[in-house]
């Protein structure tokens, strides 16, 4: 079967047998096969917004993006259906394996950028995709939540493609990029333009509604000295929390909890003009889960205003 099945082309009562609604199994982005997706499609409210064969009507469903953190605990469709299904919107959820730039990398597609892969634009081809596949998915405009190393993904993403957010959710990031100029990638922004051949708008970003959420007792180390020299050691290189012990850049272990790492990058914003809302979760650690109830109360009103709701 070498045409593709598309919503456009698949009458509405066979969508759920093609995996077009319903739970959309993890498939491989074209253009980069080592990187997949896999969506929650509402099929009810799909088919109310594209009824027949051929092109939908005006009004899209809102698609929101979750990104995994370290682990790649990708987030269970079936966790978000509720959502999804009551907002409504579509789920979308990457998924950038381990070992892309070797069997130590744990990291790059935090940063955006490695040896043999931006991330940035594997995202931005799994939306062409999806715009494809299911055009009656809004995919121009995107709602973004990560926590953790997905904390680390979408402000960094929101730094790059701020016309393409409606919101952003960052999540406990546990190293930041600062906006400032002097500094090189991933510290700072000094070289993006050079190696994303974007221009970083900081006008546009101030557009966009942005969401920081950690938890208040997220102030521990991941591993402890002991770990890190022992790495170091081993692999003669500096190693630490949320860096790839193979870091192209040096940069050293990360030396503080990611609650005060959140707070200092919303400080920083601030000075810039740029408005956020911080959710600090009491009692809570470093903990997707814990905080996700949060992040999905900030974002679905957000997406029911896009969706004219």
């Amino acid at each position: 079967m070498d045409k593709l099945l598309s919503a456009s082309v698949v009458p509405p009562r066979f969508r759920n047998s093609a995996l077009l609604t319903g739970h959309v199994p993890h498939k491989s982005l074209a253009s980069e096969p080592r990187v997949s997706y896999a969506l929650y499609v509402p099929e009810k409210i799909y088919n109310q917004r594209h009824p027949d064969v051929g092109e939908p009507g005006p009004n899209k469903l809102p698609l929101l993006v979750a990104v995994h953190g370290t682990r790649r605990d990708v987030f269970n469709v079936y966790d978000l259906v509720p959502f999804a299904e009551s907002t409504p919107c579509a789920i979308l959820l990457p998924l950038f394996p381990i070992g892309l730039d070797g069997p130590n990398d744990v990291d790059s597609y935090k940063l955006l950028k490695s040896k043999t892969l931006r991330p940035d634009l594997a995202l931005l081809s799994i939306l062409d995709e999806v715009a494809i596949k299911w055009p009656a998915i809004e995919t121009n405009k995107i709602f973004l939540m990560g926590f953790s190393g997905g904390g680390q993904f979408s402000h960094r993403f929101l730094y790059l493609y701020p016309e393409r957010l409606a919101a952003v959710s960052i999540g406990a990031p546990g190293r930041t990029t600062s906006l400032d100029e002097e500094k090189s990638w991933p510290s700072g922004i000094k070289d993006a333009e050079e190696i994303f051949g974007r221009t970083i708008n900081k006008e546009l970003i101030k557009k966009v509604p942005i969401h920081l959420i950690v938890g208040d007792q997220d102030t521990s180390l991941h591993g402890d000295g002991e770990f890190w020299a022992w790495v170091k050691q081993y692999t003669g290189k500096a190693g630490g929390e949320d860096t790839p012990v193979n870091n192209e850049h040096g940069v050293q272990m990360i030396e503080q909890g990611r609650l005060k790492t959140t707070h200092e990058l919303q400080d920083s914003w601030k000075a810039l003009g740029i408005e956020s809302q911080f959710d600090i979760v009491p009692g809570v650690a470093h903990n997707a889960r814990g905080v996700r109830s949060l992040v999905l109360q900030y974002l679905q009103p957000l997406i029911r205003k896009q969706d004219g709701k």
